[in-house]
């Protein structure tokens, strides 16, 4: 019996010092190690931010607008400032900031960076307005010079373009360049409208209406405005003086136009 309890007692000795264990492995605790140090460095950082947001140091007291505006107001940037310029030189959101000042009326884009030591610089790029287009929702809204639809509204006297959402760009090109042939015959277009159907219609500042149909490949839509042009550039005087009682000319047939009186304005 005494033999029997020695054997047993050798192995369990054997089993204990197999270096098995987690304290007996050093790549196992170097790498808990690491981990630790990583960790302890991202809490220490964050503490680090969180303390520099609530110090009162290099407090931001200037914004400079590098770019002078004519559609901006100075009110509508200093009540932009007020929200968008949150935190001191290190930790203002720049880019929360453009996202608010580009959300102002007439502004296309705006940049923003620090300067040293408590300033920021705003710069803007205003839209520039060339039509009015069709109001969405009982908003304003305007047509830029590169087609670009925005909210806004404008005294000026605009041309009036009306077209499918999306089609703006399309209308522009088109408004030039058929406002350059009627130019050439002495006449300004003031309106453009494209319908569902992409038929065209414009209208002159006399109060003309041209219709000019849908684009063909057989009878191209410049050609029939080439036709109206050449011939009341050439009609002489008398022809134009009839042309006042004329309210549509049809462009829409392949080789000539019709013509339709003004509605008779109701008597009082």
């Amino acid at each position: 019996m005494a033999s029997l309890r020695g054997k047993g007692t050798g192995k369990n000795r054997n089993e204990r010092g197999n270096g098995d264990g987690f304290w007996d492995r050093p790549m196992l605790i170097n790498l808990l190690a690491d981990v630790l140090l990583l960790a302890g460095g991202v809490l220490l950082g964050w503490a680090g931010i969180m303390a520099l947001q609530r110090l009162p140091i290099l407090p931001l007291r200037e914004l400079v607008v590098a770019t002078p505006v004519d559609r901006v107001s100075r009110a509508q940037i200093e009540h932009a400032a007020r929200s968008a310029l949150v935190g001191n030189f290190f930790t203002v959101n720049l880019d929360s900031a453009r996202t608010t000042f580009e959300r102002m009326p007439w502004v296309r884009s705006a940049s923003l960076r620090r300067i040293w030591p408590d300033g920021v610089e705003l710069r803007l790029e205003e839209h520039r307005a060339v039509a009015r287009w069709t109001p969405q929702e009982g908003e304003a809204r305007l047509v830029s010079t590169r087609g670009e639809v925005f909210a806004a509204t404008s005294d000026e006297a605009l041309p009036q373009f009306v077209g499918p959402e999306g089609s703006a760009v399309l209308v522009l090109e088109r408004f030039r360049a058929f406002g350059e042939v009627l130019a050439g015959a002495g006449y300004t277009l003031v309106g453009i409208h494209l319908s569902a159907r992409e038929a065209w219609q414009l209208r002159l500042a006399d109060g003309v209406v041209l219709e000019l149909g849908r684009e063909q490949a057989k009878h191209p839509l410049a050609d029939r405005l080439d036709r109206f042009a050449r011939h009341y550039a050439e009609a002489g005087r008398v022809t134009r003086d009839r042309l006042r009682g004329i309210g549509v000319v049809d462009m829409r047939y392949p080789n000539g136009f019709a013509l339709r009186p003004r509605a008779a304005a109701p008597q009082s």
